[in-house]
């Protein structure tokens, strides 16, 4: 049987704790009675005006009150404010205060991961342990214990997302920030519960974050190695970069079809073992054979590794999988606590996204099957002169005035062979984004580069003063193309994170609507690298190939969220599974969906190769927010186009804050969150010859 973080039977360590408390939490609830008298007593006192607030706050409280909490009554009568200028105090206090402690407890938690995020050098034996303590995991327990949780939950009104997607366009922002600051007490999940998935979490990130390949070690059927030494690639991120980045290679595709066999053999976990991080190794992976590594073929920054590699060809064992499983059964856990969303998956998009599933999947699959698909991949053909194949699921040939990677490496390397000097030229390049050079030096001075030990991220700040962090991979030699192009994606996350805290008018509303519109933002930074480094002029050409790029981006990724959804869906359906019955799995939904949507452009064959996203490990059920997010970005795009310049755009709709997708969206473009402008623009684009 699978088991919990700690070892135990996930359906055991639920009972003998967590069930318990949802058990008091209802019996409080169902004193219909007693509830009805003290809500009778309290118009009483406070005057019939004061009914509907006194209905919905005793309910809301009732929900969640415990017998350990004491008497409901008592509290209830204490703390019940009917005065307005008193709940006004309390609002504002209250933003103050949750702005302090949860800043601070993020600072805390930046560092207890600094050494596993940030390339600092070797990582030690207590940088893994350090980054799963989650210093606010009891912290809404404490504030339900101490019991201001309830006071907000008494005084400030709990919404549903249909209520909030209803009569969302009419609130003010006064009341926006009132709905988000009792949404943070909509659940009551303890401590420990919370603590096993921060583990569960770090684990898992920290198995994808040394999940390195040698490419150099890498062979073909010959036994030549086509890759360059010291090439390190970071499973997946950097494994579809330097496939896309092969697309001006005169020997690309031989390269690109040994990646994509590495990359199924990572899905299907029979990549051997010992060429996980391990330079001493060559592997071969269509025949699956590994070997030692000649003495002088071995890179001098190689890591220590003790002992003798493994050269029997052992496969990785089902960590992959392991990892998930892990991640899925302390989700479970929180499921009772839960009850307007009972799932994972429930409170991904109910609760995280406030978009219904149901809503996300059509937008996916409208993108999907398409029409478009076909005719895209056919004028794809014509430039490659081949048929296409699973390789081009990433084809990479939608820019205009493209230059071959190993020269945009050249460039890169040579203007940023540090972070610092990637720091140092953030003015320049937010003035090239459109921004006044005085508001470019002021976001400048607001974000801070380190290098990054994984692919890259962007982590933001949640309290005024304090500076959200890039970082991006930067090699020994500098940063290559594929760390440049991702540091201006996290930019714009960063950039974002600024206006979004520093100039919202409620931090209770810091950040956006989700993390599709994070990631929107980002792609609207991405699309422009060459242009950043002078490569690269809009015009009508560049215009249709940034559509182009963007629906056939969209396809792509629209797939691999189908995936990581359906995987959720099959673990809930099989909450008993091993890591090896959920690794068929995965394989077994990869290649369906594959079948339906891509097999019938991209050659007739079957593969996994929608499952090697990392983010199904490390980041479960956030895959779904790139296809929304790409088509969030048309979307502004297309409003950019409109009005002229970016920088004060962007920052107006950064800085209006974490309301609905459609509120968001029809402040910033005039409409709700759509695929329709992206197919509208692909037609069109199609459409000139």
């Amino acid at each position: 049987m699978a088991c919990g973080p700690a070892g135990d039977p996930p359906k055991q360590r639920q009972a003998s704790g967590g069930l318990a408390k949802v058990q008091e939490q209802q019996e409080v609830q169902e004193d219909v009675a007693g509830l009805a008298a003290l809500k009778a007593e309290l118009v009483t006192t406070h005057g019939e005006p004061a009914r509907a607030r006194i209905d919905r706050g005793v309910d809301q409280v009732a929900r969640l009150w415990r017998a350990e909490d004491g008497e409901l009554a008592a509290f209830v009568r204490e703390h019940f404010i009917a005065d307005p200028a008193q709940l006004d105090a309390t609002f504002a206090r209250l933003e103050q205060v949750f702005e302090q402690v949860d800043g601070y407890m993020h600072a805390v938690g930046r560092e207890l991961r600094r050494a596993s995020d940030v390339d600092v050098g070797p990582l030690l034996a207590i940088d893994p342990l350090l980054t799963a303590v989650d210093p606010a995991a009891h912290l809404t327990e404490d504030l339900f214990a101490a019991k201001p949780g309830f006071v907000v939950l008494l005084n400030f009104p709990l919404t549903t997302l249909a209520e909030r997607d209803a009569d969302g366009p009419t609130y003010t922002r006064r009341q926006w920030a009132e709905v988000r600051l009792a949404g943070r007490f909509a659940r009551r999940v303890p401590g420990e519960i919370r603590r096993a998935a921060a583990q569960a979490s770090a684990e898992a990130d920290r198995y994808i974050s040394q999940y390195n390949l040698w490419m150099h070690h890498v062979v073909d059927a010959r036994g030549d190695r086509p890759f360059p030494s010291g090439l390190r690639l970071i499973s997946h991120w950097n494994l579809r970069d330097e496939l896309k980045g092969r697309y001006g290679d005169p020997a690309g595709l031989e390269k690109q079809r040994i990646i994509v066999k590495v990359m199924e053999r990572i899905v299907t976990q029979t990549i051997p073992q010992a060429v996980i991080d391990d330079p001493r190794v060559d592997w071969e992976p269509v025949s699956n054979t590994v070997k030692m590594a000649p003495a002088d073929a071995i890179e001098a920054d190689a890591p220590r590794r003790e002992g003798a590699p493994q050269l029997d060809g052992a496969r990785e064992p089902d960590l992959r999988y392991a990892r998930l499983l892990a991640q899925f059964h302390a989700a479970r856990r929180e499921d009772p606590f839960v009850p307007i969303a009972p799932t994972a998956i429930a409170r991904s998009f109910e609760i995280g996204r406030e978009l219904p599933e149901t809503r996300v999947k059509a937008l996916l699959e409208q993108v999907l099957a398409s029409p478009l698909v076909p005719r895209v991949a056919k004028l794809i053909e014509g430039r490659l002169g081949r048929p296409l194949e699973p390789v081009d699921l990433w084809y990479a040939g939608f820019k205009a005035g493209s230059r071959p990677e190993a020269e945009l490496d050249l460039l890169t390397r040579k203007r940023y062979p540090d972070a610092a000097a990637f720091a140092a030229d953030m003015p320049r390049i937010l003035e090239g984004l459109g921004f006044a050079a005085e508001r470019a030096r002021w976001l400048a001075e607001h974000i801070r580069v380190d290098p990054s030990r994984g692919a890259g991220h962007a982590l933001q700040a949640m309290r005024r003063g304090d500076a959200p962090r890039l970082r991006t991979r930067v090699g020994a030699g500098g940063m290559d193309y594929k760390g440049y192009n991702i540091a201006v994606h996290e930019l714009g996350h960063n950039v974002e994170q600024v206006f979004s805290l520093e100039s919202v008018d409620h931090t209770l509303l810091m950040g956006v609507p989700n993390n599709a519109f994070t990631e929107a933002l980002a792609f609207v930074f991405q699309a422009r690298d060459l242009e950043l480094l002078g490569l690269q002029q809009p015009d009508a050409a560049s215009e249709r190939e940034r559509v182009l790029g963007d629906f056939w981006q969209t396809w792509e990724i629209a797939g691999v969220a189908l995936v990581d959804l359906a995987t959720w869906h099959w673990m809930y359906d099989h909450p008993e599974a091993t890591a090896a019955d959920l690794r068929e799995a995965v394989v077994r939904i990869a290649e369906e969906i594959w079948d339906r949507y891509y097999a019938p452009v991209l050659g007739g064959t079957t593969t996994p190769l929608l499952g090697v996203y990392s983010h199904m490990i490390s980041y479960p059920l956030y895959l779904a927010d790139y296809p929304i997010g790409h088509l969030i970005a048309f979307q502004i795009e297309e409003h950019l186009h409109k009005v002229g310049r970016l920088g004060p755009e962007f920052e107006r709709m950064a800085s209006f804050g974490a309301v609905t997708p459609d509120v968001w969206m029809t402040h910033a473009t005039g409409a709700p969150v759509s695929a329709e402008p992206l197919l509208r623009a692909t037609e069109a684009a199609l459409a000139v010859p």
